[in-house]
C-alpha cells in the first residue's frame, strides 16, 4: 500500500531537493575554506570567492527549505525577504534611514542603479532564513507550546541583530560600507546603535510576513533536527571572526567568539532534546 503521507511528485521533489542541497552544501564547504584562506593570505580573486560563497549560501539555504516545503513557498519567502531587506537598504543608502548615515564602498561589488549592491538582498535572505532555522533548533524543547511561533520570530530577530554585530567589523575590514559621523556618540566599530535596532525590527517584520509560507501544512514523516542553519550561521560568524583576527581587531573577534559559542550551546541543547 502507498504511503498516504507522500505521493510520487512529493517523493520526486524530496529527492531532487536533497540532491541539490547536498551538492550545494559540499561546494559551499569548499568555498568556505577558500574564503577563510583568503582572509589570511593575499589572493587575487578574493572578492570573487566571497561572491561565490554568498551565492552558494543562498542556494543551500533555499534548497534546505525546499526539502520540506513547496517550491512556490520557498520562492515567496525568499522574494519577500529580498524585496523588503533590499528595499530598506536602498532607502538607507538614499536617506540615512532607518540604519543611520552610511555609504557603500568599493569592496561591496557592483551597485545596481547607483543605489543598491547586488549582494545585499542575498545577504538578507541568508541571514534571516538561517537565523530562523537556528531559532527553531534552539526552541525545539518548546515546539508544542502555543506561543512557539512568536518565540521563534522574536529569537530569530535577535539572532539577526547579533549576526549584524559580528558583520559590521568584518564589513569595515573588507570595505563593504562606511559609516559617517552621527550626533549620537554610542557606536560599535563605527556603526550607530540605531543600525542594530533597525536590523532587528526589520527582521521581525519580515519574519511575521513570511512565517505563514514557511509552515509545513501537510503531514510529514517525523525527522530529526535540521542542522544546516546552525552550520551556515556559525560559518558566517567564523568568517567574521577570522577577518577581524587577520587585521588584529581582537575586541570584535572576541565578541564574535562569544556569540558563536553561546548560539552553539543553545542549538546543540535543542538538537539533543
Amino acid at each position: 500500500m502507498d504511503n498516504p503521507l507522500e505521493s510520487s511528485p512529493a517523493v520526486l521533489q524530496n529527492k531532487t531537493a536533497a540532491v541539490l542541497h547536498w551538492l550545494f552544501s559540499c561546494v559551499l564547504a569548499v568555498s568556505f575554506g577558500l574564503v577563510l584562506f583568503s582572509l589570511f593570505r593575499s589572493v587575487k580573486f578574493a572578492s570573487q570567492l566571497e561572491a561565490a560563497f554568498l551565492v552558494l549560501a543562498t542556494a543551500g539555504s533555499l534548497t534546505a527549505l525546499w526539502r520540506r516545503l513547496p517550491l512556490q513557498n520557498v520562492v515567496l519567502a525568499a522574494g519577500t525577504i529580498a524585496v523588503i531587506g533590499g528595499g530598506m537598504s536602498a532607502l538607507g543608502a538614499r536617506t540615512n534611514l532607518p540604519f543611520g548615515p552610511f555609504v557603500y564602498a568599493s569592496g561591496i561589488g557592483p551597485i545596481l542603479f547607483k543605489t543598491l549592491p547586488w549582494s545585499i538582498p542575498l545577504v538578507w535572505v541568508v541571514i534571516i532564513l538561517n537565523s530562523r532555522g537556528l531559532a527553531r533548533l534552539m526552541l525545539r524543547p518548546w515546539r508544542k507550546n502555543k506561543s512557539y511561533g512568536y518565540r521563534v520570530i522574536a529569537l530569530a530577530a535577535l539572532l539577526v541583530l547579533l549576526f549584524d554585530v559580528a558583520l559590521e567589523p568584518f564589513a569595515r575590514v573588507k570595505h563593504f560600507w562606511l559609516w559617517l559621523a552621527t550626533a549620537l556618540p554610542l557606536t560599535w566599530q563605527g556603526a550607530p546603535i540605531i543600525n542594530f535596532i533597525a536590523w532587528g525590527l526589520i527582521a521581525a517584520l519580515i519574519l511575521f510576513l513570511i512565517t505563514p509560507a514557511l509552515i509545513v501544512k501537510k503531514p510529514r514523516a517525523k525527522s530529526g533536527p535540521e542542522l544546516h542553519s546552525l552550520c551556515l550561521w556559525l560559518g558566517g560568524i567564523s568568517l567574521c571572526a577570522a577577518g577581524c583576527a587577520a587585521r588584529g581587531l581582537w575586541a570584535p573577534m572576541s565578541a564574535d567568539v562569544v556569540i558563536g559559542i553561546g548560539a552553539a550551546i543553545f542549538a546543540i541543547r535543542g538538537a539533543m532534546w
